[in-house]
């Protein structure tokens, strides 16, 4: 996906708002696949989630990212189980 249209600055937060670095630590950028992979709301954020888990620089809140990503998942499956 191009970036080309991305957010102009604002005080120094392109960074945060663009590419934050929680989400460009790996070869491609989580929105990049998410997209690609086309996938639903809920599954979305279990991926967002969890790979931003212990990344934000305070890794204490790694267990709130994971539940986090564990709560769109369970009611994802409740949501399917209910179809």
């Amino acid at each position: 996906m191009s970036h080309d249209k991305e957010l102009r600055p604002v005080m120094g937060v392109q960074e945060e708002v663009n590419h934050p670095p929680h989400y460009t630590d790996g070869k491609i950028e989580v929105i990049d696949f998410l997209e690609d992979k086309n996938l639903p709301f809920h599954l979305a954020n279990v991926v967002k989630y969890v790979c931003r888990a212990g990344k934000k620089g305070d890794t204490s809140r790694e267990l709130v990212d994971l539940r986090k990503a564990q709560w769109y998942l369970n009611r994802y499956i409740q949501w399917k189980e209910k179809k």
